[in-house]
């Protein structure tokens, strides 16, 4: 399923793929065998940041970005559950500064307390 929405132009939103348990496993392993099966996050997030800044945003909430991007996905898949783990939140914002380091300035972003 890949659903183009109106509310926000450009973003599209794909069902969530949820990894296999992994007992024991780090945040950040976690992190990355969900992001390895849902790239269109990371992208839908880009496109969210995009918006905002060009929108001269000065500053960007990473936790503002997920809840768009829940209310969105639960607007193209008629309610379905969307499961973005808000763990995640300092992991995608690392990714987003790493993949536009002129985004650096309006992400405040803390040191990570758990691997």
């Amino acid at each position: 399923m890949r659903v183009a929405q109106d509310e926000i132009p450009g973003l599209w939103i794909e069902e969530v793929q949820q990894p296999a348990e992994q007992p024991g496993a780090s945040i950040q392993q976690q992190f990355e065998a969900f992001h390895e099966l849902n790239p269109w996050v990371l992208a839908a997030l880009e496109q969210l940041t995009a918006d905002c800044v060009t929108k001269g945003f000065g500053h960007v909430g990473i936790g503002m970005l997920f809840e768009l991007l829940r209310w969105s996905y639960g607007r193209a898949t008629q309610g379905d559950p969307f499961k973005l783990n808000n763990n995640y939140r300092s992991r995608y914002v690392r990714l987003l500064i790493e993949r536009h380091p002129e985004w650096s300035p309006v992400f405040e972003v803390r040191a990570l307390r758990a691997a």
